[in-house]
C-alpha cells in the first residue's frame, strides 16, 4: 500500500506536471508584468507623480505578498493528497483557499472517497477532483468576459449630487455581497461550534479583533501606513491563533 501511495504521489509530482503548471503560471506572470508596465506608462502620461506610482507599487506588493502565506499553507495542506503542482496552479491563478479545499473535499466524497486521503486516491479520482475544482471556478471568469462591461455601468449608476446620501445600486450590491459572505462563513463556523469544534469560530473572532485594533490605530492614532497591512496582518494573526487553538483545544 505504501509503495502504491508513493508511486501515485511521484506521478502527481512528476516533472511533466511541474512543467505544465510552470508554463501556465509563467503566462499569467507575463500578463501581469505587461499590464503593470502599461499602467505605469499611462500614469506618467497623464501627469501622475512618479513617487505616487512607486508608492502604489510597493503597497500593492506588500498587500499581495503577506496574504500569500495563507495560499502557501493551502498548497501544503493539499499537497499530501493531490501533489504540489495542481494545488500550486489552482491557488496561484484564480483559485481561492476556502473554495479549493471545500470543493476538493466535496468532489472526493462524491467519487466514493472518505476524504482527501492519499491512501484512497486513484488517478481517476484525482482527474475528477481536478476537473471539478477547475470548472467550478470558471463562472467568475466567464461572467467577467460577457457581463462585466454592462455590470460596471450599472454599478456606477448616475453621479450623486454633492452632499447627497442616496446610495447607488453599486453601494447596495457591495453591502449585500459582504453581508452574504459573512453570513455564509460565520454561519458555517457557528454550526461547527454547535457540533463541538470551536476553532473556526474563535479564529474568526481573533481576526475580527485584530482588524478592529488596526482600524482604531489608523483612525484614532493616525497610523495611516497600517492601511497597507491591516488585512494581511489580521490574516497572519488569525492563522497563528488557529495553530495555538488547535494545540489547546
Amino acid at each position: 500500500m505504501e509503495m502504491m501511495e508513493a508511486s501515485l504521489l511521484d506521478r502527481l509530482n512528476s516533472p511533466a506536471m511541474y512543467g505544465i503548471v510552470a508554463l501556465a503560471i509563467a503566462l499569467v506572470v507575463a500578463m501581469c508584468v505587461y499590464f503593470m508596465v502599461k499602467s505605469w506608462r499611462a500614469g506618467v502620461k497623464v501627469g501622475m507623480d512618479r513617487a505616487v506610482l512607486r508608492k502604489a507599487i510597493v503597497s500593492s506588493a506588500t498587500f499581495t505578498l503577506l496574504p500569500a502565506f495563507s495560499v502557501l499553507l493551502g498548497v501544503v495542506a493539499l499537497s499530501g493528497s493531490m501533489g504540489i503542482p495542481l494545488p500550486w496552479l489552482r491557488l496561484s491563478v484564480i483559485g481561492n483557499l476556502q473554495y479549493e479545499v471545500n470543493v476538493a473535499q466535496i468532489a472526493a466524497t462524491s467519487v466514493g472517497l472518505s476524504g482527501l486521503k492519499i491512501t484512497e486516491m486513484t488517478p481517476q479520482a484525482f482527474v475528477t477532483i481536478a476537473l471539478v475544482m477547475t470548472a467550478g471556478i470558471l463562472g467568475g471568469a466567464l461572467l467577467c468576459l460577457f457581463t462585466l462591461k454592462t455590470y460596471s455601468k450599472k454599478l456606477s449608476g448616475k453621479p450623486r449630487a454633492a452632499g447627497s446620501s442616496k446610495k447607488t445600486f453599486g453601494d447596495w450590491a457591495m453591502v449585500a455581497m459582504f453581508v452574504g459572505m459573512c453570513a455564509a462563513y460565520i454561519g458555517s463556523y457557528v454550526g461547527q461550534a454547535v457540533q463541538g469544534s470551536w476553532i473556526a469560530l474563535l479564529t474568526a473572532l481573533v481576526a475580527a479583533a485584530a482588524m478592529a485594533v488596526c482600524e482604531y490605530l489608523e483612525r484614532k492614532k493616525h497610523m495611516r501606513w497600517l492601511e497597507n497591512f491591516d488585512l494581511a496582518a489580521s490574516m497572519l494573526i488569525a492563522m497563528a491563533a488557529c495553530v495555538l487553538l488547535g494545540r489547546v483545544l
